[in-house]
């Protein structure tokens, strides 16, 4: 189970993701966004695209047998970003999480991560989330 004695550890960093001209296509669409930055020849991505990049990195959380920690009893409760500079068509980024803080209360538990995202070695942006984690009650007795 996750504890403050967790807090600082990182994983590695996520394969790298190429962000290409069709999914920040796909993504502004489904956002219903017609913003023409998102089109064209060099499109700029949406803010909120660094999400899909940042949860990739979750899996190193999530797979850390220590933490036992299960997606499906997961409630991302915040987000936020810090942004260097927008994330573009051709950027090529990794993502990697650390763990920032942990507040457990029996069964419960509030965890603070964050995912530098960096292009090629330049970093673009540090997503944010608070996760809400329960564990069966029997696990925490």
């Amino acid at each position: 189970m996750i504890t403050d004695a967790h807090v600082g550890r990182s994983y590695p960093p996520t394969e790298p993701y190429v962000v290409s001209r069709e999914k920040i296509a796909e993504f502004a669409d489904a956002l219903g966004d017609d913003n023409p930055a998102y089109r064209g020849s060099s499109p700029v991505a949406p803010p909120t695209f660094a999400a899909v990049l940042a949860a990739r990195a979750w899996g190193n959380l999530f797979g850390d047998p220590e933490l036992d920690m299960k997606l499906a009893q997961t409630i991302h409760g915040d987000q936020r970003f810090e942004w260097t500079r927008q994330l573009r068509a051709g950027d090529s980024v990794t993502a990697t999480l650390s763990i920032d803080k942990v507040r457990a209360r029996g069964n419960t538990a509030f965890i603070s991560v964050s995912v530098a995202l960096d292009a090629a070695g330049e970093a673009v942006c540090h997503a944010i989330s608070t996760l809400v984690h329960t564990w069966p009650e029997e696990a925490t007795a």
